[in-house]
């Protein structure tokens, strides 16, 4: 048995009780979609960390992984997750920033197909052989400047960004197609907004969906 399949379940502070007590969390701080609740609840996070943060994996905190990057909060997760793909009818999301590969994983069977960047190849190549461990198989990954997206499959019904930028983009825009979302924080640390940039065709709105803490999306 792979590595990914044992202790899939969990036990102890990675049981379903623990996972229950987490999206009973989420719930109480706004998170509404039940299939997004339910992705959190089976999605095994503590197969996402290293093993001596195990215990710790369904706390609604964000975790080191190693080579300066964090998984995200599962709050933070949920809420992007729900925000991206509320009133959703599209096929395609564009994940800039795969990161440890969670984000993706809950992600993935809601949508057709993630097309996925992140700078960091080493990084990448433990990922992609967890998610395939995993048997999520609608992900296809790159490495490379998520600054520059991935524009060979675009324009994409959506685009989720796991870092933070001190602006959106130009060429993430450029690649969102007319009526998709993208989902990104903005800001310098410390003043980072999580913001919900939609294409209305001619012209593209944004909100913001609240204060937040990513480490930067790196150019280059």
């Amino acid at each position: 048995m792979n590595e990914a399949r044992q202790g899939i379940q969990g036990i102890g502070m990675t049981s379903a009780r623990t996972r229950d007590r987490l999206v009973q969390r989420l719930v109480e701080q706004g998170i509404r979609s039940p299939a997004v609740l339910e992705r959190i609840r089976n999605v095994p996070r503590h197969l996402f960390v290293d093993e001596a943060l195990a215990s710790r994996a369904y706390e609604d905190t964000a975790l080191p992984i190693g080579l300066g990057q964090t998984i995200s909060q599962p709050y933070i997760v949920a809420k992007m997750t729900e925000a991206l793909l509320e009133n959703f009818h599209g096929e395609t999301v564009l994940e800039i920033g795969t990161g440890c590969g969670y984000q993706t994983m809950v992600l993935s069977p809601l949508v057709k197909k993630i097309y996925s960047v992140e700078r960091l190849p080493e990084l990448l190549r433990k990922t992609r052989q967890r998610l395939r461990d995993l048997d999520i198989y609608n992900v296809q990954f790159r490495p490379g400047d998520g600054w520059e997206g991935w524009p060979k499959y675009g324009p994409y019904d959506g685009i989720i960004v796991t870092a933070a930028a001190p602006e959106i983009p130009e060429k993430l825009l450029q690649q969102l197609a007319p009526g998709g979302r993208l989902i990104i924080p903005v800001g310098p640390t410390g003043k980072q907004e999580l913001l919900l940039v939609t294409n209305m065709q001619d012209h593209f709105t944004q909100s913001s969906l609240g204060a937040v803490c990513f480490v930067p999306l790196v150019q280059g």
